[in-house]
């Protein structure tokens, strides 16, 4: 579909776009955050709450198996959406979020020992730094960091000396979520396989810009959310390559997730229910796999077109602003703008723009390594989707010099 020829009919898709906040039509720049959901996807949610609601796999009656059946077809459509090998590699969680810990763990447990080493780098979110910490900290494993350049492109000349036998597992995103840099994985993980290192992407802001095949990229893992895709959150996947979740033990224990339990023993459960304790958040997965399908009636590349322009028309436009600076210059991102304006603290920036009704994010965005690299407390930033406009860009542009005359 021609995006910016159909943009209105689009943006009606989204009933919560159409609202104002403080008297001013609503420009929503916070996408990198959350996406907002289309009526198809609310529509979606509301009726499987109010006919179809039942609890899955374990109920005989006419509402639990329709239910089941609709939760493992949307295993499938996630299956089908990444190219996964089979449909037990896909395993739902709570989020991206969800899923590392969940990886942390149970391929800590199984795989990691004292003295291995992991590999991050330096442009990740707390989500994929954080849990490693802790499973070094468990294991006596040491975590080592990729270093980037000010435009904030990972030195993969230094990666490749950070490699080595020691290496158990290379855990990276795929997008940068403050920066907006779209990290060259396929060589990450054609690299870590040559020292026999595993790779996990995490995929939370690259998943929604475009196509992503599992076995193509050949990675280990792949994990993203639900909330970030156009769908509700509270849901999110984890891929896994069959044989290594074979492998690895459950995280959390529970029902469902068992074949037999005694007080003396219990057997697991197969794939992929061995990673789904509890009772899982299916009308989520197939809220999130109706979201699925409506940014495949758009079409995946045709998204990535135009919200490309979109970038590089806010960059041009941004960039005539005097004393503005964007951080994140990478020659190859998606879009999203990290920027600050002369002294400006980004949270007095952020909440006047707000009065003009444009919503931006301020702050770390959860990557305080990241700032502390800059120098800097934070950024303003603007993450821009297929739903947003050329006229919204030049809102954002007024709002800033606005603010500025009034902040300098």
């Amino acid at each position: 579909m021609d995006i910016k020829q159909n943009i209105q009919q689009i943006r009606n898709d989204f009933p919560l776009l159409s609202q104002t906040v403080y008297g001013k039509p609503l420009v929503y720049m916070d996408n990198g955050a959350t996406t907002q959901k289309p009526k198809v996807v609310i529509d979606a949610i509301n009726d499987l709450h109010a006919s179809k609601n039942a609890s899955i796999h374990r109920g005989v009656h006419f509402l639990s198996e329709q239910m089941t059946e609709m939760y493992e077809n949307a295993r499938r459509r996630v299956q089908q959406f990444i190219n996964a090998e089979h449909s037990q590699e896909i395993i739902f969680t709570s989020g991206t979020t969800g899923s590392i810990n969940t990886i942390a763990f149970s391929f800590g447990e199984q795989f990691v020992k004292a003295g291995d080493e992991i590999i991050v780098s330096g442009i990740e979110h707390h989500s994929n730094i954080v849990p490693w910490q802790m499973l070094c900290e468990r294991k006596n494993a040491k975590l080592r960091v990729i270093p980037f350049s000010d435009s904030g492109e990972l030195l993969m000349d230094e990666y490749k000396k950070l490699l080595s036998s020691k290496t158990k597992l290379v855990a990276v995103n795929h997008v940068s979520n403050a920066l907006g840099t779209i990290n060259p994985i396929k060589e990450i993980i054609d690299l870590a396989h040559e020292v026999d290192a595993y790779v996990l992407i995490d995929g939370a802001q690259g998943i929604q810009h475009g196509n992503v095949d599992v076995q193509q990229l050949d990675c280990d893992f792949y994990v993203f959310s639900g909330h970030k895709i156009y769908g509700p959150t509270g849901i999110g996947v984890m891929y896994g390559k069959e044989k290594l979740l074979y492998q690895m033990p459950p995280y959390q224990g529970g029902g469902d997730m068992v074949e037999c339990v005694s007080f003396e023993k219990t057997i697991y459960n197969q794939l992929p229910f061995k990673f789904e304790a509890g009772t899982s958040n299916y009308i989520g997965a197939i809220g999130m796999t109706t979201a699925i399908d409506y940014i495949e009636s758009l079409g995946i590349a045709d998204i990535a077109k135009y919200e490309n322009e979109l970038l590089q028309y806010a960059t041009k436009r941004l960039s005539e602003i005097d004393g503005l600076r964007i951080y994140g210059t990478a020659a190859n991102k998606i879009s999203i703008l990290s920027f600050l304006v002369g002294n400006i603290h980004p949270y007095d920036m952020g909440m006047i723009l707000d009065k003009m009704g444009i919503a931006v994010r301020t702050g770390t965005h959860c990557a305080m390594p990241l700032m502390d690299k800059y120098e800097i407390e934070g950024t303003i930033r603007a993450s821009l989707v297929f739903y947003n406009t050329i006229e919204e860009v030049d809102r954002l542009a007024e709002g800033i010099l606005k603010a500025k005359s009034m902040l300098e």
